[in-house]
């Protein structure tokens, strides 16, 4: 058994949320940690609510890459669903891969890149993994205890918050010492909440600093 756990759910689309998951990557390498993904859909979280036009344009152009990952976690599995949102996340973040309905274009080439079967790509323009996609949303808040935050979201040892937001992700011992701090914070009990204004972007690649 893994010294720590994390749950880790992830809307692809979200840069900040990708930010963070690198960092959990890197995490990997460093420390005794056993990772579980968990795709949520920042569209199922913002339905109803009354948004700026053009984020309601983003918001609704989501639907695609959750619905796809959640797809990949019910027929593939952990394993999968890690290489796959890896392999979306740089098409999406670092490539710029924008392209048609829902992301269409990035989700297949990423599907394609992981060996997975390209009519996956269809998932997205259906309702076929919509229930699963929801109930794995309303896991991640209801675990944190509120509807009132997004993604990046984690759970610690049980312990589940909003954050952290870093740019750029921390790497080698640096994401190390990072994760002991999470990793502390979680581990008290009045421990809710930590915050400060960004005076950055994403920064994904550390030659951007």
């Amino acid at each position: 058994m893994a010294e720590n756990t994390v749950d880790f759910w992830f809307d692809p689309t979200c840069p900040w949320c990708w930010m963070t998951s690198r960092w959990i990557k890197e995490v990997e390498t460093q420390r005794d940690v056993a990772v579980t993904w968990h795709p949520f859909s920042l569209a199922v979280l913002n339905e109803g609510r009354d948004l700026d036009p053009g984020y309601r344009k983003h918001i609704d152009n989501t639907w695609g890459p959750a619905r796809v990952a959640t797809a990949v976690a019910e027929q593939y599995g952990q394993e999968k669903l890690d290489e796959f949102y890896t392999a979306l996340g740089e098409q999406i973040h670092h490539q710029k891969n924008k392209e048609g309905t829902y992301f269409e274009k990035a989700i297949e080439a990423a599907l394609a890149e992981v060996g997975l079967p390209a009519e996956l790509a269809q998932v997205a323009f259906t309702e076929e993994y919509d229930e699963q996609m929801r109930a794995s949303t309303r896991a991640g808040l209801d675990s944190a205890g509120g509807d009132d935050i997004g993604v990046p979201l984690m759970s610690i040892n049980g312990v589940t918050f909003f954050g952290p937001v870093m740019s750029p992700a921390p790497t080698g011992e640096e994401a190390a010492k990072v994760f002991d701090g999470a990793v502390a914070l979680a581990s008290y009990p009045g421990f809710f909440e930590i915050k400060r204004p960004r005076n950055v972007g994403p920064i994904f690649n550390i030659e951007q600093k």
